[in-house]
């Protein structure tokens, strides 16, 4: 029995029935199948991803496709998933420009496409000139703005257009966490968006270096100088290296004299772009004004929302102190509203403009200050019930709607008050507004 055991054994650890043992794998080598790629040392550099297939667009008469552009595959894949496709009027006539390293100064109102305009520019731009070392606290890009909102609002744009690139973005602005964001800007940046405030906060803390940054973005300039907050662009602007070392692209809805100042000193030799909208409106945006009482504006209101298709709302007023009155008194008809304004939280603020552009808010009140970050396509309505004091904000209210080619529509309620800014507002539209006055079954 024993010797019938040994044997068996024996036989168990016979060559020929030994099971295969797999070959090491040298560390070195790669198979045919799976391709080890070690993580570059230049941070914006592509890692080894499956990149998905890139859609052929096709020619349309008058239309400038973005793949007419020398730009890399990634940039483009980007693009597909934003499903933009063709060219608006400033990225056609600006984009040639900044892929040949030039300053640039763009008179375009929102909504037209600006942001894709020095996204796209500034991906090409770090794609072809990797850094083989980086140092912590510097940033490559700089894009400051005037609001929270916007640079939130850019932050998620680069985010989806710059998917395949790999790039380190950062975002920072004031409402959130400050040590979150000081620890972040210990690793190298490459783009960095920001409020002048918070940008300058850092800055003053040595916590930021902007010694070596190569491209300086002012967006929505005309605002800034509104704001107030062109001591602290300055500032920040010294702290850059000068104007022969790197290269600045300027934003703005107007292109007044303190604008073409700042111009004068901040950029070398920039090509000036102007993109004129006929009647200076978004388009295709309807646009209608109503005489309506004070007293009258939140039944005129309830009427409109219950008698006219309106998918996804923004109510615009003056004062924060109004936006919860309003709320108030849509909430006693059963409708849900949110509010932006100042006396927000940021964190709430937040989850509201995400809420919106999923669809799971439907209707916002807000303030003008909130107005210039809100970038959502689908917006069906923009309602002023308060008319705004300048022409400008006019403009920026209803450029919410009517984005990305879709069709808009923008009610404003002209009441004793407002109709002292209806003069302005003509000027600027380049007709006579005319007024109609609602029946009196139009008030609920």
């Amino acid at each position: 029995m024993l010797s019938k055991i040994k044997k068996t054994l024996i036989g168990l650890l016979s060559p020929k029935v030994q099971a295969p043992t797999r070959k090491p794998v040298e560390k070195n080598k790669t198979s045919e199948k799976s391709v080890y790629h070690p993580k570059p040392k230049s941070i914006h550099v592509q890692k080894a991803i499956n990149l998905p297939k890139l859609h052929i667009v096709p020619e349309s008469a008058g239309k400038v496709r973005f793949t007419d552009f020398k730009l890399d595959e990634r940039i483009l894949l980007g693009l597909q998933i934003a499903k933009i496709k063709y060219c608006t009027d400033v990225q056609k006539e600006t984009i040639p420009h900044l892929l040949q390293g030039k300053d640039i100064s763009v008179k375009a109102q929102t909504g037209t496409g600006k942001t894709a305009v020095f996204l796209v520019s500034i991906f090409q731009y770090l794609i072809e000139t990797p850094l083989k070392t980086r140092s912590p606290g510097f940033c490559r890009v700089l894009i400051i703005a005037p609001t929270r909102e916007l640079v939130m609002q850019i932050a998620s744009d680069a985010s989806v257009l710059g998917k395949y690139c790999n790039f380190n973005n950062l975002a920072v602005y004031g409402g959130i966490d400050y040590n979150k964001q000081l620890t972040a800007l210990k690793k190298p940046i490459d783009i960095l968006i920001g409020t002048p405030g918070r940008l300058l906060d850092y800055a003053s803390k040595k916590a930021l270096n902007l010694s070596k940054t190569e491209i300086f973005v002012i967006d929505e300039a005309d605002r800034m100088l509104d704001m107030g907050f062109i001591p602290d662009v300055s500032t920040i602007e010294r702290k850059l290296p000068g104007t022969n070392r790197r290269r600045t692209m300027l934003f703005s809805a107007t292109l007044s004299d303190r604008i073409l100042f700042l111009i004068n000193r901040w950029q070398k030799n920039p090509v000036k772009i102007e993109i004129e909208v006929a009647s200076n409106v978004p388009t295709p945006i309807e646009q209608l004004f109503y005489s309506v009482t004070g007293d009258n504006k939140v039944s005129f209101l309830l009427w409109l929302m219950e008698k006219h298709k309106m998918e996804k709302i923004l109510i615009f007023v003056n004062t924060k102190e109004q936006t919860f009155k309003i709320q108030k008194a849509l909430a006693k008809n059963k409708i849900e509203s949110r509010v932006l304004s100042s006396d927000i939280v940021q964190k709430k603020r937040i989850k509201t403009l995400s809420d919106f552009k999923s669809g799971k808010a439907l209707v916002i009140i807000a303030t003008d200050v909130a107005s210039r970050g809100i970038h959502v396509d689908d917006v069906t309505h923009v309602i002023n019930y308060d008319i705004p004091e300048r022409a400008d904000d006019y403009i920026h209210r209803i450029g919410r709607t009517g984005r990305a080619g879709r069709n808009g529509v923008s009610i404003s309620f002209v009441c004793e008050y407002g109709s002292y800014s209806i003069p302005e507002i003509e000027k600027v539209l380049g007709y006579e507004i005319k007024c109609a006055q609602p029946e009196p079954n139009m008030y609920k």
